[in-house]
């Protein structure tokens, strides 16, 4: 029997010839990740109270999201622990108010095929849309991921989602996972490895496999997982890494998988998650007269350059539906500047967005953009639970970019097909 690309991966880092589900193994780390919230804060006291160093700083990748830039005393603590902390233990790869760690980190290149890495949140299985193995754990096992460069790990069995077909116009990868979440449920993961495979995922951007990634999380997944191809070794190339071998990183043909679900991207409609949770989904036809009080296009799902290019192609020549606020939050410094310079920032604010720093802030209900009591949010982020954009009686529904923007022109939820090639 052969191996899954998580299995191998596992075997890889355990020292092993091979896995089997079940197993419990101990892996070395290929590269250990923390943000501003999870980050240093909570694990300089326990490697003080360890009288203990970091184990290999050139495989420790911060960076600063969650309270940047800072909003009071409180969050400019938070920031400056963390710059005191990754200086003092000689952290090189700091990446300081430089956008969101999910997108900074394969933007700088640190990613690349059969990588076995950790980090210090929930949705660090973007990291699998490069072919890792990615998951995220807490503060007291990044602590101990840390001093000893290991982790211990029992080997998940692999769920695979098939997607035929291709995406139609104004239909975009969030459109497959809050489909997903809404046929498999919250904990239709069951804390395994999910792969997505089949010609959808294949014509897929990689900024789109990082999004089907990252919200495996939502299905309650400890990772999700794309077998690299081409894309995968040029975007790794363009942002300076290398690849390596592609092929080495695929699944066996005779490996055993839990379930496999199939789905058909052709038929796809755009989604759209009700208040409280992903699961919530259904077709955005299926959606009344619901109005807004703000649109939010933000966050490690919804705000990467291929994000912002689907809102820029909904708002292009229209304006923002009067009472409705519409906040753009790049994923990304880099992101930001890329799209100041294809035109995209200009369409964005022409038709009445108004610009955020990039970062966490109001998808983690940190900075500007949180809700007050009441309020209703349609936003292109992964989560809508109660409270974590801001106050407990707000309502948050969760939609592609391309939905969000139509809905922030509309003034209601909207179909954003009707305002694409000249329509609406």
């Amino acid at each position: 029997m052969g191996m899954t690309l998580a299995e191998k991966i596992i075997a890889r880092a355990a020292g092993r010839d091979s896995v089997r589900p079940g197993e419990i193994v101990t892996c070395k780390v290929d590269l250990a990740m923390m943000h501003d919230s999870g980050g240093p804060r909570r694990v300089k006291p326990i490697l003080e109270r360890l009288g203990a160093g970091v184990w290999d700083p050139q495989k420790v990748v911060v960076v600063s999201d969650h309270f940047v830039p800072a909003v009071d005393a409180e969050s400019a603590a938070i920031l400056d622990l963390t710059r005191k902390w990754t200086a003092a233990h000689g952290i090189g790869n700091f990446y300081d108010m430089q956008g969101i760690c999910h997108v900074v980190l394969p933007e700088r290149g640190h990613l690349k095929p059969g990588m076995f890495v950790v980090g210090g949140d929930s949705h660090s299985p973007t990291g699998g849309a490069f072919g890792c193995f990615m998951f995220g754990v807490g503060a007291t096992d990044m602590a101990g991921v840390l001093v000893t460069g290991e982790t211990w790990i029992r080997v998940p069995e692999t769920i695979r989602l098939d997607w035929r077909g291709r995406l139609g116009r104004g239909v975009s990868a969030k459109d497959m996972m809050l489909a997903t979440c809404a046929r498999l449920g919250m904990d239709g993961g069951d804390y395994q490895a999910v792969q997505y495979t089949g010609e959808a995922i294949a014509t897929l951007a990689m900024s789109e496999r990082m999004t089907l990634c990252n919200m495996a999380a939502e299905l309650g997944a400890q990772t999700g997982i794309i077998a690299p191809d081409r894309v995968t070794a040029d975007f790794i190339a363009a942002a300076g890494g290398e690849a390596g071998d592609i092929d080495r990183w695929q699944g066996d043909a005779d490996a055993a998988c839990r379930s496999v679900h199939e789905f058909d991207a052709d038929t796809l409609d755009p989604q759209v998650a009700a208040p409280h949770s992903p699961a919530n989904a259904a077709p955005v036809a299926a959606y009344g007269n619901v109005a807004f009080d703000q649109a939010y296009i933000g966050a490690c799902t919804g705000a990467k350059l291929d994000d912002l290019h689907m809102a820029a192609a909904v708002l292009k020549g229209r304006q923002v539906a009067k009472g409705v606020r519409l906040l753009v939050a790049p994923a990304s410094t880099r992101i930001t500047a890329e799209a100041a310079a294809d035109g995209t920032l200009a369409t964005l604010t022409a038709a009445g967005a108004l610009m955020l720093p990039s970062g966490c802030g109001a998808c983690a209900g940190l900075g500007a953009g949180v809700l007050a009591e009441g309020e209703r949010c349609i936003s292109s982020t992964a989560r809508n639970f109660k409270g974590r954009m801001g106050a407990q009686s707000a309502e948050v529904y969760l939609a592609s970019p391309y939905t969000v923007a139509a809905a922030a022109v509309a003034g209601r939820i909207a179909d954003p097909r009707e305002f694409l090639d000249g329509g609406g």
